[in-house]
């Protein structure tokens, strides 16, 4: 579940017309063939998809990340300290590890794309009292143009340990602007649709703002879903700020 912490976390525009061509193309000239880049990272709550991921408490992360910037193709693992799953009993799964790979690059006419596949692996997560694994796996594709962009997931699995829920998916949308002295402002909102399962369909929203301050970056965000409380334990109605640090090397 990286996606809604480094996402907000680092924000680039994209290049246009003009002497922006020709800047972005000494940017590419400068990039090497083959990039790894790690980070680590302290959020004062993990939420994902607008739900508590980390019981209200600070959460750890760390993640890396390998790309070829010719072609675009890119692969990379994240993870992140948990308490959800043994909360609802779900057995002693403290830590979510993302693995993800993909392609990303330009359309045309200051468009660009990203498509890839990411999972969801829960260690010792067994979920034995409703036979179910929270492991999920999800296909994704976005589209950007400048600040914005509009995202689709859609998961061939179960989601996160929901039985019935394959086909399960998530539309979100957002615009991660600039403003002044390096500061970003990022606007999002989401959809969660969860497959035969009504009472874990939900929407959620994010209002933020991201500066860089060169040993870390960080993010402030106010976030917040309307998901039912009889279904996502703790989340209903407790909207709450997030503040996020991350160091990228």
């Amino acid at each position: 579940m990286k996606k809604l912490i480094l996402a907000s976390a680092i924000v680039a525009a994209f290049f246009s017309h003009g002497a922006y061509a020709e800047e972005a193309a000494a940017a590419a000239e400068a990039k090497p063939e083959h990039a790894v880049a790690y980070n680590v990272g302290l959020a004062s709550e993990y939420r994902y998809r607008g739900i508590a991921q980390s019981g209200k408490d600070p959460a750890l992360s760390g993640g890396i990340d390998y790309t070829h910037n010719p072609s675009g193709f890119y692969a990379g693992t994240w993870a992140s300290t948990i308490s959800w799953i043994k909360d609802a009993g779900g057995g002693d799964a403290p830590v979510e590890m993302d693995l993800y790979g993909g392609k990303r690059g330009d359309i045309g006419g200051g468009f660009t794309y990203d498509v890839g596949g990411l999972y969801y692996y829960y260690p010792n997560n067994s979920y034995a009292n409703v036979s179910a694994n929270a492991d999920t796996f999800e296909l994704y594709g976005q589209v950007g143009y400048g600040p914005a962009y509009l995202k689709y997931s859609h998961a061939l699995t179960n989601l996160f340990g929901n039985a019935d829920t394959k086909n399960s998916y998530y539309v979100d949308a957002g615009v991660n602007q600039d403003l002044v002295d390096g500061y970003v402002l990022n606007l999002h909102v989401g959809y969660q649709n969860m497959k035969n399962e009504a009472a874990g369909t939900y929407t959620d929203w994010k209002v933020g703002v991201t500066k860089d301050f060169g040993m870390v970056v960080a993010s402030l965000a106010y976030i917040d879903t309307n998901g039912k409380a009889s279904f996502y334990t703790g989340n209903s109605g407790t909207g709450t700020a997030v503040l996020t640090l991350v160091k990228n090397f």
